[in-house]
């Protein structure tokens, strides 16, 4: 493969040494025996040293795969997938390539999904760069590496990673294999607790997100029949309310006719809330976009850290936060955009789903006729 790539940028080379003698005909007459001299030495080049040169790479051609070949190959793919700890192919960037059954249970993410996108994606955001330098040096040949990273759904696990190069048959280049160890499986080992790494705190059921839905659907309605008429922010301030807590981790409302301005927020405690008070919402990406748009957005472990801005200290808040999943909805009142609802679910509670995404966007609809309703 080396050889085949070394052959190919010779060859590109040669194609722009030949796009500059093609525009060197416009030189004056007397230059000509120069520019042809160089025109035979590059054929002479071709049959002298890229002809057999390709005609050596032809010869050998990729090594033919046996029946047993396959089979080996097809027991190496069955032994990646069933092996019991938690195991992903990524490339030099960190992108994954596969991932086996035990990583899916372990992380949470389907590997349909997680194919071709960073496995950073899956860490808190203060591991993402040591992670990625690793992985780096690791596909450079500079040996293997270990370190302890945390993933974002359960931030309070650390979890140890090793990472180890291979060259896996088909591959262009080298990848890197990364093996994932929650750090108090020792611990669990002496103390005689067989529980295998891959199990999962059994989350709720699917009914039962749906009733909880159902319940707040409820409450949203009976808050924005009796909210004051017509008052904007009001009823956007009540709605907020209903919403933090049972729905989200916090709830900011953004409101106004002639720009928007931060009206409401509400946080796990009064402190963190305090910190996004005084920010505008015109520093927050996420927010300028919805308001632009007027389309809502649903992200699950955000990959833009500063999607949301940075607190007053200039440390990104979705960092902060530790922001797992959002959802942000425009409130459009006469056909504009006049406020915008901002929802964060941070540390291991569940990411926000498809059907919460809609409700919400139902919910800012009925917000819209609130505040738009005469007294």
């Amino acid at each position: 493969m080396a050889k085949t790539d070394e052959f190919g940028e010779e060859l590109a080379d040669f194609v722009r040494r030949v796009a500059e003698l093609k525009a060197a005909r416009s030189v004056s007459e007397g230059d000509l025996p120069t520019v042809l001299d160089a025109a035979i030495f590059e054929l002479d080049h071709v049959a002298d040293q890229l002809w057999p040169w390709y005609e050596r790479l032809s010869s050998s051609g990729p090594p033919r795969t046996t029946s047993a070949d396959r089979q080996e190959q097809h027991l190496l793919r069955a032994v990646f997938q069933r092996f019991p700890l938690p195991v992903a192919l990524v490339d030099r960037e960190a992108v994954v390539r596969r991932l086996n059954f035990a990583a899916t249970s372990f992380t949470g993410v389907r590997a349909g999904y997680a194919t071709g996108r960073p496995l950073t994606g899956l860490l808190a955001h203060a591991d993402r760069a040591a992670f990625r330098s690793q992985a780096a040096a690791v596909a450079r040949g500079e040996g293997d590496r270990s370190l302890t990273v945390r993933l974002q759904q359960r931030p309070s696990v650390p979890v140890h990673a090793t990472l180890t190069a291979v060259r896996p048959s088909g591959e262009p280049h080298t990848t890197v294999l990364v093996v994932l160890q929650p750090g108090d499986l020792s611990a669990s080992e002496s103390a005689g607790v067989t529980e295998s790494p891959t199990t999962q705190v059994p989350d709720l059921t699917e009914a039962t997100r749906h009733a909880a839905l159902m319940d707040v659907l409820d409450e949203m309605t009976t808050t924005l029949l009796t909210a004051p008429r017509g008052d904007r922010e009001a009823v956007v301030r009540e709605a907020a309310r209903v919403l933090h807590g049972r729905l989200a981790d916090w709830v900011i409302a953004d409101t106004g006719t002639d720009g928007l301005s931060r009206t409401t927020v509400l946080a796990p405690s009064e402190k963190e809330a305090k910190t996004l008070s005084s920010q505008s919402p015109a520093t927050c990406p996420l927010v300028v976009e919805t308001a632009r748009s007027a389309s809502p957005a649903l992200q699950v472990r955000p990959p833009d850290p500063d999607a949301f801005g940075r607190d007053p200290e200039g440390a990104p808040v979705l960092v902060q936060a530790n922001v797992t999943s959002l959802l942000c909805v425009p409130v459009v009142v006469g056909g504009a955009v006049e406020g915008v609802l901002t929802l964060f679910r941070c540390g291991a509670r569940l990411a926000f789903s498809m059907a919460e995404a809609k409700a919400l966007d139902t919910m800012s609809r009925h917000i819209s006729l609130a505040a738009t309703a005469t007294p």
